[in-house]
């Protein structure tokens, strides 16, 4: 984990699959508009376990007692991202992180992220 401002570089890699969309200026803007905490969780099924614990990508979807839930209420200002897959996540951790910054818990050669 750690505490981090964005840059409109990595923020704009980061969510290069939404590239064309209509709210990708704003997307960026927000992200950058202030720190960001990044995290990378390890377990099994961390992806669905984490999906579950965000809540729905519409904060107005998403159930009470998830982060969405609880705490957005606009898409465009949202206050989480959690990778939609092992291989979004993995493309995301090494944006976000160097090398020498993750720490495995088990076995330094086992991957991050597993289902």
């Amino acid at each position: 984990m750690k505490l981090m401002q964005a840059s409109e570089e990595l923020l704009k890699e980061h969510y290069i699959s939404l590239r064309e969309r209509p709210f990708f200026s704003r997307l960026v803007k927000f992200m950058s508009s202030g720190p960001i905490v990044a995290m990378v969780w390890q377990g099994q099924e961390v992806v669905k376990t984490a999906r579950m614990m965000i809540g729905e990508t519409n904060p107005a979807d998403s159930k009470p007692g998830t982060i969405r839930g609880d705490f957005c209420i606009e898409v465009d200002k949202n206050v989480v991202h959690g990778s939609d897959s092992v291989e979004s996540a993995e493309r995301e951790i090494a944006l976000w992180f160097r090398s020498d910054e993750l720490i495995c818990w088990k076995d330094s050669t086992e991957h991050w992220i597993y289902e």
